[in-house]
Parts: structure tokens; sequence; C-alpha cells
């Protein structure tokens, strides 16, 4: 019985060595295979059990398949923009066809190229499946299921147009430019400012784009304004700090003895000025456009009350720091206020002569600027910079305006603004109705690189993400997962992610033809991820995973194997001589 054992023996161990030399003959052949993973031959016996420890039966051996799905095959660089390679834990889905019939099967082949109808497949032609993104670029809300994978289609009929959603200028604007003051055009007027009357100190143009893909110009105009708060000027010009209030050649209206009052905030702050003559209680004497500028400026209410200065023109500007507190001056004495000859107040229209208010209001609701919603929200509302103003207009492409508003700048040149939520300093244009039956749009645009320095105005950089129709040029796959079309106008679209199924057990997926595999019990489920999450490795754009047969290896298993067989060879011979041994005996 032993010696038919050990033919069967020998049998089996060449039958193994066999099955161990047709692994290797498969590796061999796939050793330039994209996404290749290799089998190893293992071996264990099959014993026979005897009933007397005296007897031995010999017993026979077997060959297992041992998959290498789980190791790393070295990955090559390629000129294609669409393959890629997984570096660590997943595999891509794929389908033979793009049919709800179809099985999902997996794959680390990534060498993927688009076919006639616009369908990424690999070189075995499997459609590879992905997420398909929302406008916003938001994934499935299903995204864990396979049911919200789609056919990763990236063909394109028509070109893509984006409309324009945000911009961003960064410029500086002229501190020193002059003040435009209503009240002294030759209209009397209260902000706002009409853009058909005064130009701009400052233009700047942008091009956006609509939903259809135009191209809309939109300006920007910028006026530097005495400010919101209540101010009062004087007519007469070509002052200087050592006019004497009483010089017949420019104050011929005046004598010495004249009073006035200066009233702020509806009597929380008055002060009562004579001019050129000794003062009574509660007076103060001025004799020159510097004494009334210094105690303004020093002394009246602690000089945080009202500013005073010489405009550019040589004018008495008088300006109210709380922007919603009044002004009122009164002649007490004489008219030193009103009338030629004097200081000859402008008056404010819609106002009792010497009785100014504020014209904007800094916190809603807006009524002179109903669009100031639209701007930045002032972060100082109680003491603003009063030399910081600017009337920015934006107007459409007709001229007709689209939003006015007011900027202010603090002390140091930056933005007087408090950032939204998300802390962004922007201008939210809503519902723009360009006119040419493209959508309504919004508009964010980023201003808070806008500064106030003395200087040239200078526009540091603009920019918006608006593209007009373009024709797509190309695909790329990112290193985040996403599938990118390009196109002619500069613009990208991302179309789908790329997710990475993960399996428990890749070793016990079963082989497919093609370099794929399908999910079997011994592999666990499928588990969706995106690349670099749970535990998912991370996608490499041109980049393809080569096979992870070491051909040296190979070869020194198949000197193994095949010295292996032939010994089970002789193993054959030798009982076969033994039995014609048997045989001949008499």
């Amino acid at each position: 019985m032993s010696l038919f054992g050990s033919l069967f023996t020998g049998v089996a161990g060449m039958a193994a060595q066999a099955q161990s030399t047709a692994m290797i003959a498969n590796n061999i052949a796939n050793v330039n295979t994209v996404g290749f993973k290799r089998s190893e031959a293992s071996f264990f016996s099959l014993v026979t059990s005897a009933s007397r420890l005296s007897i031995y039966s010999p017993g026979t051996v077997k060959a297992t398949r041992i998959q290498r799905v789980n190791l790393q095959g070295p990955l090559q660089q390629t000129a294609s923009s669409t393959d890629a390679a997984i570096s660590g834990n997943g595999f891509f889905t794929v389908k033979r066809e793009a049919l709800d019939q179809q099985p999902y099967l997996y794959t680390r082949s990534g060498s993927f190229s688009e076919d006639a109808d616009g369908l990424l497949r690999n070189t075995a032609g499997f459609v590879l499946y992905a997420w398909p993104l929302g406008s916003d670029g938001s994934l499935p809300s299903n995204q864990g299921d396979l049911t919200s994978l789609t056919p990763a289609n990236v063909a394109f009929l028509g070109g893509l147009t984006r409309p324009t959603t945000t911009a961003d200028i960064a410029l500086n604007l002229d501190a020193d430019e002059v003040d435009n003051n209503p009240e002294l055009f030759s209209t009397p007027q209260v902000l706002p400012i009409d853009p058909d009357v005064t130009a701009a100190d400052f233009t700047r143009g942008l091009t956006v784009y609509d939903s259809l893909g135009s191209a809309q110009n939109v300006t920007f105009q910028f006026r530097k304004i005495v400010g919101p708060m209540s101010h009062a000027t004087t007519q007469v010009g070509s002052l200087e700090l050592d006019s004497d209030l009483l010089d017949p050649a420019v104050f011929g209206g005046i004598a010495a003895g004249d009073q006035f009052t200066i009233d702020v905030g509806g009597g929380a702050t008055t002060q009562q000025y004579i001019i050129g003559a000794a003062p009574g209680p509660g007076d103060v004497r001025i004799d020159t456009v510097e004494d009334l500028l210094i105690d303004i400026n020093e002394n009246f209410g602690g000089g945080s009350v009202l500013d005073a200065k010489l405009d550019s023109a040589g004018r008495l500007v008088f300006q109210v720091i709380d922007p919603t507190a009044t002004l009122d001056f009164t002649n007490d004495t004489g008219t030193p206020l009103s009338g030629l000859g004097t200081f000859n107040l402008a008056t404010q229209p819609g106002n009792a002569a010497l009785t100014y208010t504020a014209q904007a209001e800094l916190l809603g609701p807006f009524t002179t600027y109903p669009d100031q919603t639209d701007y930045p929200t002032f972060s100082n509302v109680t003491n603003p910079n009063t030399q910081g103003w600017w009337e920015m207009t934006i107007l459409m492409p007709d001229g007709s305006t689209l939003s006015q508003g007011l900027l202010n700048f603090d002390g140091d040149g930056s933005l007087n603004a408090t950032p939204d939520g998300n802390g962004n300093v922007d201008i939210e244009l809503g519902n723009i109705d360009w006119g040419n039956g493209s959508s309504l749009q919004d508009i964010n645009i980023d201003i808070n690189s806008f500064s106030q320095f003395a200087g040239q105005y200078n526009v540091i950089s603009s920019d918006q993400n608006g593209a007009a129709l373009g024709l797509r040029t190309g695909v790329e796959i990112t290193r985040d997962g996403l599938i990118v079309a390009q196109f002619s106008n500069g613009a990208t679209a991302a179309l789908y992610k790329i997710p990475l199924v993960t399996f428990a057990n890749p070793n016990g997926l079963q082989e497919e033809s093609g370099t794929a595999y399908s999910e079997t019990d011994a592999s666990g489920a499928n588990n969706l991820r995106e690349a670099g999450a749970g535990g998912a490795g991370f996608l490499e754009p041109s980049t393809i995973e080569s096979s992870n047969v070491d051909l040296a290896d190979e070869f020194a298993k198949l000197i193994v194997s095949q010295r292996a067989f032939t010994a089970d060879t002789r193993v054959i011979n030798t009982v076969d001589q033994m039995t014609e041994d048997l045989l001949r005996l008499r």
C-alpha cells in the first residue's frame, strides 16, 4: 500500500509544482500590465491517518493560490492628464459598459482616455464611474452607496460660459484729493451726488460676464466728499491762517465786537465767539482765522466734537464728528456769518439758514443711500475719520446707476469696515438685470484691498471669475480625485470626483479578465471613500501603477519549481523501478 502511495505522492508533487509554474508564467506574462497584481503558490500537505503507528501511509501535497492585491506596484509618470494611479489603499470603480445591469468591478488600472462618446475608459475598456458634482461642487447626499456613481462622461457638445460671481479690486485713492462739497455746486445740492452733474475724481472699469457669456463693462466712480455728517462751509475763499477777521479787504462786513455762537447737538455743546474785542463772560475772543481754528480743534467740546480746517481753496470748513449730531450757527451781534464781506456760510438746501444736519445715515435704515446695504458695514460709526469719505458709484454698461454708497477710511489709510460672517469685506450686488435676457446675477466684489494714501491713484490689481464662451480643450484628473474640464476661455469646470473603494481584505477579491476584481464574501463589503480620507490612498495624476511583479524573483521561483518537479519525477521513476523488481519475484 505504501509503495503505491509513494507513487501518488510523487504525482501530487508534480501537479502542485505545475500549478506553481502556471502562476509564475502568468506573473511573467503580465510583467508590463498596468495595475496587475501577482499571485503566489502556497503549498500545504494532505496526510493520511494510520490505524497503527507502526505503519506509515504517505500523504500528498496541494498548491493553493495567494493573491498579492494589497501590494503596491511602482508608479510611473506619463504624459496623459487623464491617467491616474492610486498611492495607497483603494480601487477605481468601473463597469464593462455604462449599463445599469452591468456589475461593478474594481481595478487599479488607471490609464484612462476618452472614447467617442466622451466616456473615460481604461486600457481594458472598462468605463470609469465617479460622483457627479453639484453646481456648488457638492457631492451626492448618498455618496456612500454605489448607486450615487455615474459614468464619467466628459463630452461637451457646446462650450462653457461662466457668469461672474466674484470680483476683487485692489486700489489706492488719493487722500489729497479736493473734497466735493455739494452745497458749493453752482446749483447747491445735498448727498447723493448725481453722476451726471459732477465728474468723478477717479474711474475704473471692470469687465464681467453674464450667464450668456456676454461681456458687461461695469464702471466704478469715486468722488471724495466732505462727508455725510453735518458740516458748514464759508463761501469766502483764499483765506490763510493769519487772515485778520477785521481786514476790510477780506471781511469788510465784519466789525469789532460782532459775536456769533456755534451749537453742536441741539445745545449739547455751544460756544460764543467775539471778534476783535474784549471778551465777556463765556466769550472767546478771536482775531484771526487761526484763532478760531485753534479754539474749535483744541477747546470746543474738548476738541472731540467739531473739526475745523481750511480747505484747498482757502475756505473754512466746519464738520461735526458725531455722524448723527446737528450743527447750528447764530449771529448774536452783527451778521458775521452771513452776507457779503463776512464768513458768508453756504446754506444747506432744505434747511433753515445756518442750520446743518447729517446728510446720510451710517446705520440703517438707509434713506439717502438705499444701496448702502450692499456695502460693508462701518466698524466705527461713533467718530469716523472726517477726512476719509468717498462716494462710490457703480454704473451699468448703459451709464445708469447700478449701486451707490459711501466708503470711509481710517487715519491709517485702511477701510473703516467690518468683515462679514465669512471674514470678507465685499460689496454685494444682487439681482443684476443686464437687459439682454440673461439670468439675474449676483456679484460679490472684494474691496478689502482698498486704501487711501496721499499720492497717485493706483490700481494694483483687479480680477473676476467669469468667462466668455469657450470650447473644451482638455480634461485632467487632480490629486483630490476631481475630473476637471478645461476650456479655451481659461475657465475650468469640475465635473466629477473619483471615489476610491476600499475592502477589509483586498486579497479576497475575485480576479476578473481585464485586470479587474469583483467583490466576494472573503473581501468584505465595499466602502466608498474620498481620496486621502477614511484609510483610502491618494490619486497621483499623470501617473500609472505598474505591475507589482518582480521578474528576478519570478525566475528564481521558476527554477525552484522546475527542480522540485524534476525531483518528483525521480520519485515516480524510483517507485516504478521498485514495482518492476517486485513483479520479478518468483
